[in-house]
Parts: structure tokens; sequence; C-alpha cells
């Protein structure tokens, strides 16, 4: 009897191992299924190509360099980049022709306050604007332009802006109620000549192309958004990210900044070899030399909350000026213009 007892109670615990081994095989066979389904949906993110906007000019080079020397690689992301024409860049993030670009953070204040579908995740670096006159002109400050004529790319160009607040800043009117300054509308390359022919005053131009106007044309470099304060500590450029892109995948938006902060601060440690890249694999024309030296004026110091400030800044003076509508919530703004993401590197952030 006592054998019967013992053969029923080692059945019944083989039976129980059984069961139990059959419940973790099933409990390991589901872990598994679920750990492949969420890797498979990982890749699918991680394979996303991002269409990365450039339009070939030389404070770009974070861009250049993150795909030149791996940096977009180094964060597992995929990316193609898509040369657009000048002025498209807004269309372009718009459209969803791209999902990310690069542009100077004060042409973008217009854009956004009237509904861009953008957000800015970082400041890339300070400088490239300058204003410009003839030696002989006349004009050595800001109040030597009251009744003067100024050249400008267009009314929304950074150095439009700048040279705006510039004068402002020095008590010169600039507002519709009170201009003292005419500004004329020129192409890009027209400048120059307009400046040279004595069509208008000044002018006021991106780098290089205002380095190389001055240096050809022997103009005077009268304001320099790279060294003159406090303008030189205010971040000129920044790249911003198209909302339903951030939306759908914030991973890569996020990994996306990281490679052009981590590029720009290359660059900051490199400007010659910089410049060579970008001349060697035709990012950028002219002569790579007398690009670095234009590079050399610039701070690539990557930075967030740099770039936070910086808009906050701008924002609440062009509506001093009357760049934006009055009606415009310059802090909410501020707020809605920015997606600042927790895993940047601290010295970024």
């Amino acid at each position: 009897m006592k054998v019967k007892k013992l053969a029923a109670v080692l059945v019944s615990a083989i039976f129980m191992l059984l069961v139990i081994g059959c419940d973790k095989k099933e409990a390991q066979s589901d872990s598994k299924e679920v750990s492949q389904t969420s890797t498979q949906e990982t890749a699918v993110k991680d394979d996303y190509v991002i269409k990365v906007g450039y339009g070939g000019s030389l404070c770009e080079a974070p861009v250049h360099i993150a795909y030149e020397k791996g940096y977009f690689e180094e964060q597992g992301i995929n990316v193609e980049l898509i040369k657009l024409n000048p002025g498209t860049g807004f269309d372009a993030i718009t459209t969803g022709k791209v999902d990310v670009n690069f542009a100077l953070l004060a042409s973008l204040v217009d854009p956004l306050a009237n509904g861009l579908p953008a957000k800015i995740t970082t400041g890339v670096h300070t400088g490239c604007d300058k204003v410009l006159v003839k030696s002989d002109s006349g004009i050595e400050s800001a109040k030597d332009f009251v009744g003067k004529k100024v050249g400008v790319a267009s009314y929304t160009a950074s150095p439009y802006i700048y040279l705006r607040r510039v004068l402002a800043d020095n008590g010169v009117g600039v507002n519709v109620d009170n201009a003292e300054v005419e500004f004329v509308v020129y192409g890009a390359a027209d400048l120059p000549l307009a400046l040279e022919n004595g069509a208008v005053d000044a002018i006021a131009m991106n780098d290089p192309t205002a380095y190389i106007a001055a240096d050809e044309y022997g103009f005077v470099t009268l304001f320099d958004s790279a060294i003159d304060e406090p303008y030189n500590e205010q971040y000129c450029c920044s790249i911003y990210i198209r909302n339903e892109f951030l939306e759908e995948h914030p991973e890569l938006a996020e990994k996306y900044t990281i490679a052009i902060q981590k590029a720009s601060a290359w660059v900051q440690e490199n400007p010659d070899e910089t410049t060579q890249i970008q001349v060697d694999n035709e990012w950028v024309a002219g002569d790579a030399k007398a690009n670095a030296e234009v590079l050399k004026t610039f701070n690539y110091i990557p930075s967030a909350s740099g770039a936070y400030e910086a808009f906050g800044i701008v924002a609440k003076e062009m509506q001093e000026i009357g760049m934006i509508s009055e009606d415009v919530n310059v802090e909410k703004l501020i707020e809605n213009s920015f997606e600042l993401f927790d895993g940047l590197p601290e010295e970024y952030k």
C-alpha cells in the first residue's frame, strides 16, 4: 500500500513538473515573441530615412561634417540629403519634402509665429550677418544711417533683421511710423555691385558672400554679428524639424540633433579641415583657405538652451520694431517653437 501511495505521489509530482515546464516554455515563447515584435517595430522606425534639407552654404558645415565624418552613422540613423533652392526651406518643411533643415534663427521667428509646422531643437553657432559700407561713405556709426538707403536680399532675411535691431538699439527709427532709413531689395548676387555703383549707401549680407564682397571691392565691415556685442553671444543658425516627423519619430529627431551637435563641436576644433572637406566634396564653392578664415569668425558651440534664449531676445525685439504682429503672445511663441530633448549631452543642452 505504501508503495502504491509513493508511486502515486511520484506520478503526481512528475505531472506537476511537466505542467509547470509546459507553462514555463509557453511563457518563454510569449516573451520571445513580444521581444521580436518590439525589435521589429524598432527596426521599422530606425529604417526610416530622414530627409535632410541643405542649401550649400558655408555655415551649414555641421550637416556636411556629420555626413562625411560618420556622426549620423554613429547615431544609427539613415539620412538622405536633399539640395534646396534658396528661399524654399520653409515650403519644403511644410510640404514634407524634407524632415529637417538648417536656418538662421532670426529668419524663423516670423514663420513660426505664422504657423510654420516645425520646432527648433538646437542652436549651432553664432555669427553670420554683416553690414558693409564703402570706405569713403562717411558712415561710421548707427546714427549715420539716418536718411540713407540700404540694400538687402529680402525683408525676411537675417541680415535685414540684424541691421534693424542694431539701428533700433542705437535710437534710429526703423518702424513704419518713424522710419529714418530706407531699405531696398536686390538679388543677393547684385548687392555688392549696387553698393559699388552708389545705388545704395550700405548692404546687409550673410557670410561667406559678405566676406568675399568686402575682400573684392574693399568694403568696410561696419557691423558684424560674430564680433559685436551683445549679438556675438546670440545664436545665429539652428536646426528645425517638421512637427509630424517629431511626433512620429521622436527618437530619430533626438539622435539627429545629437549628431549635428557633435559635428558642430568638431567644426569648432577643425575649421581648416572642415572647409577643405566642404570644397573637396562639393558641398560649398570657393577657396577652402578663404572659407576657413570666415568660418573661424563663427563660434560653433552647439546649445539647445542657448538657441532658446537667443530666440526669445530676437522675437521680443522684432515685435518692438514692428516685424511681428502685436497680437502675437511672444512667451507662448517661444515655448511652442522648441523641442528640448532630455537625452542631449549635458554640455549641449
